[in-house]
């Protein structure tokens, strides 16, 4: 489900960026935050959901909402549809989005610039797009009201840290920053209003690589590598045919399986589970020439510092780093439905996965997981349930062909 979102979202931001610059809109203008003049710093508390970081924040003095923090996206996109009738936004314009919407091109709203309210920040002719379908169902992902997406704006004239174990980021201006004790300084680039970072990979078969690869903090899993399997093959043991996202022209296709080793700067980082896009899909043509991303399934065993102006990542190892990379077990994506988000609907089986092996199917509904209702569960826990122990069994209560059945699923490790 993570790699679902992330290639859903990844697809909209190529074909938003080159629609809204072949209408010259803002392509111009700087857009970006700065502190209150009277602040040297500023500390934000994030939600790490699902692993994805949601910060709060009020548009045109509407608000709060609940926006993802995103390195891969280049410019403000609410997707909530909603907020085009909450929000007082004058001037706004129709956008036609070819290849979203099902059989007919998808539409969004394009903004004049909006006060864009984050405590401690002032915004600075930040525009956005307004989806006119909510195409993308975050809320649904996340478990929890979700508005929208901002990356690059938020990054671009600051120096933030991001650290995961108190879940909080700070903000300096980058001639106030303050690096944190034994940080290591990577070098990045900016492109396309996006971070790069460049990496070693080591695959099982002992090939070393060179990788350019995007600091993507909207992408949950550790790293995708879109070029290896073209020119070196799959890993020796792989998820097969695993659903990997839907794009522009359908699903996205491919496996999963693990690397040797991930080396950024000094750190090396080993048995790191990758997605591995079938090179074969038709995917939007890439304006920079990449490898794949970096995600947070790897960020956040680490305290990181982002200096876009600088061209700098800080990194300093987490108390999680050496903890092992785990798949789920169960084969299963899920997400939250109804009015507070407390049910939980299968939407996919893996074929051959533990879960396919016992009947579970697509609107299946779990009910309860060894005897404990989903509706006293986060998201995050019943994520980390299914992927706990190689062999383990769990009692679930599924709502099955209009009847209540109960189910014991056993997990099994696939790489």
């Amino acid at each position: 489900m993570l790699l679902t979102l992330f290639h859903k979202i990844k697809q909209f931001r190529a074909v938003w960026l080159a629609c809204l610059f072949s209408v010259c809109f803002f392509a111009a203008q700087a857009q970006y935050f700065d502190l209150d003049y009277h602040k040297k710093k500023v500390t934000i508390p994030f939600r790490l959901v699902r692993s994805l970081m949601v910060i709060k924040l009020s548009i045109n003095h509407k608000g709060p909402y609940n926006f993802i923090l995103d390195t891969g996206v280049g410019l403000m996109i609410i997707t909530d549809p909603k907020l085009a009738d909450s929000i007082p936004i004058p001037n706004k314009r129709t956008l036609k989005i070819p290849g979203l919407g099902e059989g007919e091109d998808a539409e969004a709203y394009v903004t004049s610039p909006l006060d864009i309210e984050i405590p401690g920040l002032v915004s600075y002719d930040v525009a956005a797009a307004i989806l006119k379908k909510d195409l993308f169902s975050l809320s649904g992902y996340a478990g929890m009201p979700i508005h929208g997406l901002i990356g690059y704006e938020f990054f671009n004239n600051l120096a933030v840290r991001i650290n995961v174990p108190d879940s909080t980021l700070t903000v300096w201006r980058p001639k106030d920053l303050k690096v944190f004790r034994k940080g290591v300084p990577i070098p990045i680039t900016i492109e396309d209003r996006k971070p790069y970072v460049e990496t070693w990979v080591k695959l099982l078969s002992g090939e070393n690589i060179k990788t350019k690869l995007i600091i993507d903090l909207g992408a949950g899993h550790p790293i995708s590598l879109e070029t290896v399997v073209k020119r070196y093959g799959l890993p020796q043991k792989f998820i097969a045919s695993a659903n990997l996202g839907i794009g522009l022209n359908g699903p996205i296709n491919g496996y999963i399986g693990r690397l040797e080793s991930l080396e950024l700067g000094k750190f090396k980082i080993k048995q790191v589970i990758a997605s591995f896009p079938d090179v074969n899909n038709n995917q939007t043509a890439l304006s920079v020439p990449r490898d794949g991303n970096l995600g947070i399934g790897t960020l956040k065993r680490f305290s990181v510092i982002l200096d876009y102006t600088h061209n700098t990542m800080y990194l300093k190892a987490g108390p999680n780093f050496k903890d092992p990379f785990e798949h789920d077990m169960s084969g299963l994506e899920y997400y939250a439905a109804g009015d507070n988000f407390d049910r939980i609907i299968i939407n996919r089986v893996e074929p051959g996965s533990a879960a396919d092996e016992v009947g579970l199917e697509r609107d299946d509904e779990i009910v309860a997981i060894n005897f404990k209702p989903v509706s006293k569960m986060t998201l995050e826990e019943i994520d980390e349930i299914f992927k706990s122990r190689n062999d383990r069994s769990l009692l679930l209560d599924v709502y099955h062909d209009k009847k209540l059945d109960k189910v014991v699923l056993t997990l099994k490790r696939r790489i």
